[in-house]
């Protein structure tokens, strides 16, 4: 049986009813930029997370660099953080003009290792940026102290990790900004682009605001040069449905995720590894094996999905050359891209696919 990576409209199917009502709605009423569909995603999210202030914008991307901005980071200034993500997370840095540094993982959960920021501090440091990776918040305690100790902002990119915690405290809410991402990929996923910064100070709540809309409280009125990057008022409409099933597609992710497991016990693979501090919301199921590219051939002659995030760590990337940093310098991210392989997680898949995936998986080490 083949087995998709991901299969969105398994999603959709049961909540097409409700969606298609939230896109009519925005069309009858025409308001398609900060209509009030929304002011009422934000207020919902804002309630998920437990913070005071979200702001949707045009994607998680643009929360990224919104949020860095909003903490004065410009040309000659440097940002930590780990080597190991999605692109945007180190390109939003060199847009603003500033030096991204980059550190090494913890081996075992592919977040950022606390160890390697605290030496990475500078004078010219003016923000730690944390990835919450695959769905798991990193650890936050001594990265929140290093940044206390040196008077450094902290900026989550949380764009995997809506809806999970660390130590009780959701992830996004626990440095000065979090930044999640509604790539249709994600738990919570737009029907397009999407993005949204939270944070429990208004007044940089108040700047987020300012730069999302050109820079300015008021039309035509600009107090200082910023972006167009609002969130669609469709994309918000379609969000505010989807939202109340967040925690119920999680679960089905988690219980994904522990039959994986259990079912890999004893094969020469690495699982994912969930911390007792954290609750892991599996954005993605990533394991990791020396016979990474083996196996992807076996699963590809079988048609189960698959996909290696990520194969280039940052400071290996042609367009960061002029940093200076060599292969082997950070290896537990060299090794992770070497190594990793995500496989399907998500909620709706069926107990016979993902069967069919354990045991193709299973197969090929016999």
């Amino acid at each position: 049986m083949a087995v998709p990576l991901l299969d969105l409209s398994r999603q959709y199917a049961p909540i097409r009813a409700d969606i298609d009502r939230a896109i009519k709605k925005v069309l009858d009423h025409c308001g398609f930029i900060l209509g009030p569909e929304v002011k009422e995603f934000e207020a919902q999210a804002a309630a998920l997370c437990g913070a005071a202030h979200a702001m949707g914008v045009a994607s998680g991307t643009d929360a990224l660099l919104l949020s860095l901005r909003a903490c004065g980071v410009g040309p000659g200034d440097e940002v930590i953080t780990s080597a190991f993500s999605f692109f945007a997370s180190a390109g939003v840095i060199s847009h603003l003009g500033a030096r991204p540094v980059f550190v090494d993982i913890d081996p075992e959960t592919y977040n950022i290792d606390p160890a390697g920021v605290e030496s990475a501090v500078t004078p010219r440091t003016k923000v730690i940026m944390p990835i919450h990776l695959f769905g798991q918040c990193a650890d936050m305690d001594p990265i929140l102290e290093i940044a206390a100790r040196h008077g450094l902002k902290v900026v989550e990119d949380a764009a995997q990790a809506i809806g999970s915690r660390y130590r009780d405290r959701a992830a996004g809410t626990m440095g000065n900004l979090g930044c999640f991402s509604f790539f249709p990929t994600k738990n919570l996923g737009a029907a397009g682009d999407g993005g949204m910064v939270v944070t429990n100070d208004p007044e940089l709540a108040d700047q987020i605001r300012i730069l999302r809309q050109h820079g300015g409280r008021t039309e035509y009125v600009h107090q200082i040069v910023g972006y167009n990057s609002r969130l669609d008022t469709l994309q918000a409409a379609i969000l505010t449905v989807k939202l109340p099933h967040l925690a119920h597609w999680t679960e089905a992710r988690r219980r994904n995720a522990a039959r994986y497991d259990d079912a890999f016990r004893g094969l020469p693979l690495r699982t994912p590894v969930s911390r007792p501090q954290a609750y892991h919301i599996y954005n993605q199921y990533t394991i990791a094996l020396d016979r990474r590219d083996e196996l992807i051939g076996w699963l590809k002659e079988r048609q189960i999905g698959h996909k290696i995030y990520y194969p280039v760590p940052f400071h290996l990337q042609e367009c960061f050359a002029g940093l200076g940093y060599h292969k082997g310098e950070i290896p537990h991210c060299e090794g992770a891209a070497r190594s990793v392989l995500s496989l399907p997680i998500f909620g709706e898949m069926t107990e016979a696919e993902q069967g069919e995936v354990i045991n193709t998986v299973i197969r090929f080490f016999a």
